[in-house]
């Protein structure tokens, strides 16, 4: 093992449970665009940006529509993900998350958000984390998309951090890769069969000892 300065969090089904407001509102696209989508079908958007999203929606029902249809069905999207998202609270944090972010501060750890999503800021307002960020580098700020490693890599650039200083926890295989791509310690968040690719795996953050944390930081 490596020592470890900086953790990089996903954010969608690692910090908070957002994805099922994902589905609902990629869902009432589908339907307007007469095409199924299941919670399987959901499976193939994880950690994937909002115009990659809605091309592989298109992809599902063999469809073509013309640009400007395009555009005014991710804004109606974004419109319905804000208005699921307005109402969230601490509530929505998932299970001991909290308790290794405050740990990593404890110990002087630096913490970034690693995501695709371009709400990410207001989602950690309204759950009450944006103190514990260092870094938050999101869908606003890079061009590429996991499995590429820019989302990372400009995490570690902004708290002045080497890759190989890294750790990152993920719930998408693409986010794995990513990290994996970025020479970073990876870490999945979720079942073993579908992040085999990851250095470690645990099903939350629950599963995660103290000890675990410790080795990364004294090793």
């Amino acid at each position: 093992m490596r020592k470890i300065r900086t953790y990089i969090f996903d954010l969608d089904g690692v910090i908070v449970d957002t994805a099922k407001y994902h589905y609902l509102a990629w869902k009432n696209s589908a339907n307007q665009l007469g095409i199924e989508f299941t919670k399987e079908s959901n499976e193939l958007l994880k950690g994937v940006s909002r115009i990659r999203s809605l091309e592989i929606i298109l992809e599902l029902g063999n469809k073509k529509i013309s640009d400007a249809e395009f555009d005014r069905i991710l804004n109606e999207k974004n419109k319905n993900y804000l208005s699921y998202i307005e109402k969230m609270d601490a509530s929505e944090i998932l299970p001991g998350v909290l308790d290794a972010l405050k740990w990593i501060k404890e110990n002087d750890g630096k913490i970034a958000l690693g995501s695709a999503s371009k709400n990410a800021k207001p989602i950690l307002e309204k759950v009450g984390l944006m103190e514990y960020f260092d870094a938050i580098v999101d869908g606003n700020d890079v061009s590429k998309a996991k499995p590429d490693p820019e989302v990372f890599l400009l995490g570690a650039e902004q708290t002045h951090s080497k890759p190989e200083e890294c750790v990152v926890f993920e719930d998408a295989i693409a986010g794995i890769q990513a990290a994996n791509n970025a020479g970073m310690l990876s870490i999945g968040i979720g079942e073993k069969e579908v992040l085999k690719e990851a250095d470690y795996v645990f099903q939350n953050f629950t599963e995660i000892e103290i000890e675990f944390f410790e080795k990364l930081e004294n090793n």
